[in-house]
């Protein structure tokens, strides 16, 4: 592997490795598996020519994440769900104090709410929100249409917005 390679691989895994962590967590409710499944696919990575990865680095890496967590679960049969405990477990940093409690109120009704639907809304409101990505990329990631991530994150939003004012996230 050539240097340029070799520093292309250190700038994605700098640039991309603490989401893929994030995102492979969510599907097995397991820090080290989640490291581990992150870990093969930048093995994978290197064993890639640059021309067919660039410039969809990240698309490729989610999708790579993606795939080797279905595996693992279907392996073991079983789907797991984001739950209250694990976001525990791993907190985001604390606001300042004084918009602390209100935001963890909110933050925790909003969740509630993402966690009531269907999973594959829940992913692609996850990968559009927590990881920015384009539509087109979310497709890529997921194998949906482009049209159909467009209407699980449409469905999914309005579905929490009534939620929202109907008072019902808990």
């Amino acid at each position: 592997m050539d240097l340029e390679h070799q520093e292309w691989i250190r700038l994605c895994v700098t640039e991309h490795q603490r989401a893929l962590v994030a995102y492979a967590v969510r599907f097995l409710d397991d820090v080290g598996r989640a490291q581990d499944i992150v870990q093969e696919a930048f093995i994978r990575l290197c064993r890639e020519p640059r021309e067919k990865i660039t410039p969809r680095e990240r698309q490729w890496l989610f999708t790579v994440c993606r795939n080797l967590a279905m595996d693992i679960l279907r392996k073991e049969k079983k789907m797991t769900q984001l739950d209250h405990k694990m976001i525990e477990g791993h907190p985001a940093p604390e606001p300042s104090p004084s918009d602390g409690a209100e935001n963890r109120e909110e933050g925790q009704n909003l969740l509630s709410l993402l966690n009531r639907l269907p999973p594959n809304q829940r992913e692609t409101i996850r990968l559009k929100f927590l990881h920015d990505m384009s539509y087109k990329e979310i497709s890529d990631v997921t194998g949906l249409s482009v049209s159909n991530v467009g209407f699980l994150i449409h469905t999914g939003l309005k579905q929490m917005r009534t939620r929202l004012r109907a008072g019902t996230a808990a």
